[in-house]
């Protein structure tokens, strides 16, 4: 069957979806439908948010299905009317079976690693927080368990010294929406094989959950390129944090998005600070020092660290108790 022909329900929320939606879209392939999340208030004038996926699709004139719940008797019978061919799932909710099994051809999912490796809601963050060299791309067919269906494409990239979460992300979204015009092509066609991911040991697996305020917060007392990925993997957002100490007693806490590290033997404690006041800030860790390039001091802006210091007297200060 023609790949243009299939009909395809496509279901995703953020930009990395969005990405994916306007390809597929602008290459001429048949999107019957976009599921999305409902809209909701968020920030402080609680304005109502809609998702990156809905904006492209309404730009784009799709017809839009925003359930509150993917069992919901009404979503279903509008799905089933649909008739679809295919489905597409990009970080969005976990599907039911009664939705994922719809379509002829399956439903399949795009993730931002290499599957098996870092299933699970933050891929690309723990890729960088644990010093990956390489990661990719992965579409897979859903199945009844999360991230373990039988793989189709991947395409890896490496992953560079100056990269960030914010630039991997970029990349892989970019490299992700090519991936999936790939793999609709490959299912319309009917000539492929995958790759079953049941049978692999999971011992070896490295795994990728959400991440929380607490594994944001640095330990000085690690190496320093440890902490310098964790500051790479979480940057711009949500960011590493530290808590500063004065005279002992903890009394603020700053954001850390730029890092540079210098191995070498000292005898400072970790977290003891060294600065000249006016160019540089460094932090002790276990195996030598890391460069604060780019930090944002609580209640204040995102600055380079030699504004930090045009305003900052250091004196018994710390990052770590």
């Amino acid at each position: 069957m023609d790949a243009k022909s299939l009909r395809i329900v496509f279901m995703g929320t953020p930009e990395f979806a969005s990405t994916s939606l306007k390809r597929l879209y602008e290459e001429g392939y048949n999107i019957v439908a976009v599921v999305t999340t409902p809209d909701k208030p968020a920030g402080r004038g609680q304005k109502v948010h809609e998702s990156d996926v809905k904006c492209t699709a309404r730009e784009l004139g799709l017809p839009i299905l925003q359930p509150e719940k993917l069992r919901d008797e009404a979503f279903l019978a509008a799905l089933k009317e649909l008739n679809p061919d295919l489905g597409i799932v990009i970080a969005f909710r976990m599907l039911p079976e009664v939705v994922w099994a719809m379509p002829r051809l399956g439903t399949f999912n795009l993730h931002a690693s290499l599957l098996s490796q870092y299933r699970g809601a933050a891929p690309i963050n723990w890729a960088i927080i644990n010093g990956e060299k390489e990661t990719g791309v992965t579409t897979f067919l859903l199945n009844h368990e999360i991230d373990k269906g039988a793989i189709i494409e991947q395409e890896a990239t490496p992953i560079l010294p100056e990269d960030n979460i914010g630039t991997l992300y970029d990349r892989l979204m970019n490299i992700g929406s090519h991936l999936v015009t790939r793999t609709v092509d490959k299912l319309a066609e009917g000539n492929y094989t995958t790759i079953e991911q049941m049978h692999i040991d999971e011992t070896t697996l490295k795994p990728a959950p959400k991440i929380f305020k607490e594994d944001g917060r640095i330990d000085w007392s690690r190496n320093a390129e440890d902490i310098h990925n964790l500051v790479r993997g979480l940057s711009p957002y949500p960011a590493a944090w530290t808590p500063i100490y004065k005279d002992g007693a903890e009394g603020g806490s700053a954001k850390i998005f730029t890092t540079r590290f210098e191995l070498c033997n000292h005898n400072a404690t970790p977290g003891t600070l060294k600065t000249d006041g006016r160019t540089h800030l460094a932090v002790a860790a276990a195996d030598g020092w890391v460069y604060i390039d780019e930090l944002q001091m609580a209640g204040k802006r995102r600055m380079p660290i030699k504004d930090v210091l045009l305003g900052w007297r250091l004196t018994n200060e710390t990052f770590q108790s």
